[in-house]
């Protein structure tokens, strides 16, 4: 049996560190690709979606436009110029 003594002594001593938490993700190396290759971006690259993603800059701009941010309305031209671009 031990001794209050040793008990103290034992739990004094430091635990080593560990980095680990439960909601950790492993590296994109590490992750197995189930999709088979251009899947993935297909929708990305779809010109409907483009269309729809310029129209919705182009409404969001005018309005900050109407609103007076003029850096935000700037920032959303340049969103919409990007969805033209890739329209086309």
């Amino acid at each position: 049996m031990t001794t209050s003594s040793e008990r103290k002594h034992t739990a004094a001593q430091p635990r080593p560190l560990r980095k680990t938490t439960s909601n950790m993700r492993p590296r994109t190396s590490q992750v197995r690709k189930t999709e088979p290759a251009g899947v993935r971006n297909q929708h990305a690259r779809d010109p409907q979606n483009a269309q729809r993603n310029y129209e919705r800059y182009l409404v969001l701009a005018h309005a900050e436009a109407l609103t007076g941010d003029r850096i935000t309305a700037e920032n959303y031209f340049q969103h919409a110029e990007h969805y033209f671009r890739s329209m086309h």
